[in-house]
């Protein structure tokens, strides 16, 4: 696969709209769908789902889009290493992301990529989910970090990591020993959770929904800590991520048995236009980073 190619198909598996990915290549969408054909003509396999006008890529093309990417990544890092040899790289990288990951992933990544780009400057800014896809949308923030992933159009997405959701009740709670529980088991208590806008209250309410119960709201907390203490406290119970935030005394976490309870965690960009060099090198670590995690299984869609 040469350069070009590596270019335009991890192009069109990140953004996963034609029309899109040919619009930030400047070529037009027939001859990117007979690029993309040809591609897949060679390898045997469709490399994404079509679904009318849609694409997705699956288990084929999520492959093959790791290896290309990394191709490209290594191409990429060899132009950049004799680049800086003769004009040190600097940067900055805007990044905003949900409070609830100030306390351990931001830090994870932030960290690592100074470690190998200590000349690229990382901004940091916090918000709730709406918040930090508006700023990315806006071009207030060239990355960010939220969950669920957003229904907006013009933005990309990788998922980075995926957290299975529990149900936290106070320690004498009824249903503390249960080894498992489905939030229609709870229906009738009273819960703390995030208001409108946060992730973890869109990924909530949707939950309910599925469970088809209408949750009786004691209180709301931008701050999941504030939810977690307050379970703690007797104050209701409340569906959060496993191990964020850390358990505290007088708090039990029991798995949710309930389909799709888990949150999907993604760094985000606008598809509008290309990356600065220092965003890209970040989004470049922070996907790396994520394969590195998850060992040897796919990327989660």
């Amino acid at each position: 696969m040469l350069g070009e190619d590596l270019e335009w198909y991890t192009t069109l598996a990140e953004l996963e709209r034609v029309g899109a990915a040919a619009g930030r290549l400047h070529i037009a969408q027939p001859t990117l769908s007979r690029m993309l054909g040809r591609l897949e003509r060679r390898l045997g396999v469709e490399l994404f789902d079509r679904n009318g006008k849609r694409i997705a890529l699956n288990d084929f093309g999520r492959i093959y889009y790791e290896h290309a990417r990394r191709a490209r990544a290594e191409l990429d890092a060899a132009a950049h290493t004799i680049a800086d040899l003769a004009n040190p790289a600097k940067g900055v990288v805007r990044l905003s992301f949900l409070n609830s990951f100030g306390g351990w992933l931001v830090p994870q990544l932030v960290g690592g990529f100074r470690r190998g780009s200590g000349r690229i400057t990382v901004t940091l800014r916090q918000a709730a989910a709406e918040v930090v896809t508006a700023q990315v949308l806006d071009g207030e923030a060239d990355l960010g970090i939220v969950s669920p992933r957003p229904t907006e159009a013009g933005i990309g997405w990788r998922s980075l990591l995926h957290q299975p959701l529990v149900l936290a009740v106070p320690a004498d709670h009824r249903l503390a020993a249960r080894r498992q529980i489905r939030l229609a088991d709870v229906a009738d208590a009273e819960f703390i959770t995030m208001p409108p806008g946060f992730g973890m209250r869109r990924i909530f309410d949707e939950m309910c929904a599925a469970a088809d119960i209408r949750p009786r709201i004691a209180f709301e907390s931008s701050d999941l800590v504030t939810v977690a203490g307050l379970v703690a406290a007797g104050l209701g119970v409340a569906v959060l991520p496993l191990e964020d935030p850390a358990p505290l005394p007088g708090l039990v976490t029991v798995p949710l048995a309930d389909a799709g309870s888990a949150r999907d965690v993604g760094l985000i960009w606008s598809a509008a236009g290309p990356p600065s060099d220092a965003a890209r090198r970040f989004r470049d670590f922070a996907e790396d980073w994520a394969v590195r995690r998850r060992g040897i299984q796919l990327p989660r869609r």
